[in-house]
């Protein structure tokens, strides 16, 4: 799909913990529109939602506690059961980035700077061609541990879920851009502001 829009979109990704929040918060800061995939399939996850049913019906009623569906119990039964993660990936990425795409739509009404999207399983789902640029956010292993550990993870339960994506490294060598958010905060919002002045500096690619 060629575009002539001139307001970039870039996706924010990288592995748990490692800090795509962080640098979103930054990009809003300086102007951007920001959304999240996460928060979208929070709000598609409502019992009375076609997606919402279709997850029941593929994870089972047990997800549904006190009329509301649980995403730990649904993330405890996908990360044990490959193919049920699959099923899962294949139902919500489709419809994740149709609402970015409306998120899209919505920021270009009102000259938006720059509109940003934070997509964890951004290069696993393809999705990447849609944005004109993308950033790897990147942290050593044993920040990102204990980031999701100080959340109320576990170290195993951080690993199993690293084993199910792409690795840092290889995310960091696919994107157009790679932030490095370990324990400096100025080096990162350095980062993020000269991705941003980039960003605005040449036109958009088009998609």
């Amino acid at each position: 799909m060629k575009s002539s829009d001139s307001l970039k979109r870039v996706a924010v990704t990288g592995g748990l913990s490692s800090g795509k929040t962080t640098v979103c918060k930054l990009f809003k800061e300086l102007g951007a529109y920001v959304v999240s995939a996460d928060a979208i399939v929070h709000k598609l996850l409502k019992p009375t939602s076609d997606v919402g049913q279709k997850v029941i019906e593929l994870f089972g009623p047990e997800v549904l506690v006190d009329g509301h569906i649980v995403r730990a119990a649904i993330a405890n039964k996908a990360f044990q059961q490959p193919e049920l993660l699959r099923s899962l990936e294949n139902l919500l990425h489709p419809v994740v980035l149709e609402k970015i795409k409306e998120h899209y739509q919505y920021a270009a009404q009102f000259l938006f700077p720059l509109f940003v999207a934070e997509v964890p399983l951004l290069f696993e789902s393809g999705h990447d061609k849609y944005y004109d640029a993308t950033v790897a956010v990147i942290a050593a292993d044993k920040i990102c541990i204990e980031r999701y550990k100080a959340k109320g993870g576990t170290e195993e339960e951080f690993l199993r879920r690293m084993a199910r994506q792409l690795s840092p490294q290889a995310k960091a060598e696919k994107a157009t851009y790679v932030v490095v958010n370990n324990e400096s905060v100025e080096e990162t919002m350095a980062s993020v502001a000269n991705i941003y002045a980039e960003m605005l500096s040449t036109p958009p690619r088009g998609v």
